[in-house]
């Protein structure tokens, strides 16, 4: 696998994560191949360094130091929040406007933590395909701003509203799910890390780095009828 390199320099380097891959080895599967460190070092030539992680069945900018110095401010800065994160998601049903979602949530060993994202919506659709007893089906495309990185926080937040994400396996709604799959041959989850803003950890330089849609995440947007304006 060759990535995508959306941004490097001598101390970071920035790829467009592809679906399904993991940012490196994990309990989740020992046997997997589809790892970004190992593969991302072999495609660059140098050992890589995580400074925030995203899931892997989330696409989009994804972030590493090249050395250990960079890393450690990097980790404190995703740590204290003072790093901008936006994602891009379609979600079942039509959303409010905008809106803040502030919900804890309880991470894999039992501690609950505090969580908040704010979302706004960029457009709603209405297609021809029956969902149950309606002979409509209505979706969202929607901007997220998660303000901590807790574990699955946007697919649990967005769960927790009712407006779970399409694709999303076990926080979202199987029925939609399964219509994807029977209607559109459609397996991922519909979330992408569009954009990371940070302060450059050298140069004290705001950095802004986009990653633009994959096929697949356009292709259901023209499928439902949104409009690309990325």
């Amino acid at each position: 696998m060759i990535f995508d390199i959306l941004y490097q320099d001598e101390h970071l380097i920035a790829i467009n994560k592809p679906y399904g891959y993991f940012v490196h080895r994990t309990k989740l599967d020992y046997q997997a191949e589809t790892l970004v460190m190992p593969n991302l070092r072999d495609q660059i030539g140098q050992y890589v360094y995580p400074v925030h992680r995203i899931d892997r069945k989330t696409s989009g900018v994804l972030l590493f130091a090249l050395d250990e110095k960079t890393q450690r401010i990097l980790n404190d800065d995703f740590a204290e929040g003072r790093v901008g994160k936006k994602y891009v998601a379609i979600v079942r049903g039509y959303t409010p406007d905008e809106s803040e979602i502030d919900y804890d949530l309880i991470n894999d060993r039992g501690t609950k933590q505090s969580a908040v994202t704010k979302f706004k919506t960029l457009q709603h659709t209405e297609v021809p395909i029956a969902a149950g007893k309606h002979s409509t089906s209505r979706y969202s495309l929607v901007e997220l701003s998660p303000v901590q990185g807790r574990q699955h926080q946007l697919r649990k937040h967005m769960s927790h509203i009712f407006h779970p994400i399409i694709g999303d396996r076990p926080h979202g709604c199987n029925k939609q799910n399964r219509l994807f799959l029977e209607q559109f041959n459609y397996l991922e989850m519909l979330l992408h890390a569009r954009s990371l803003t940070f302060t450059h950890p050298h140069t004290d330089q705001e950095i802004t780095v986009q990653a633009p849609l994959f096929d697949e995440f356009k292709r259901m947007m023209s499928l439902l009828s949104f409009h690309n304006t990325f």
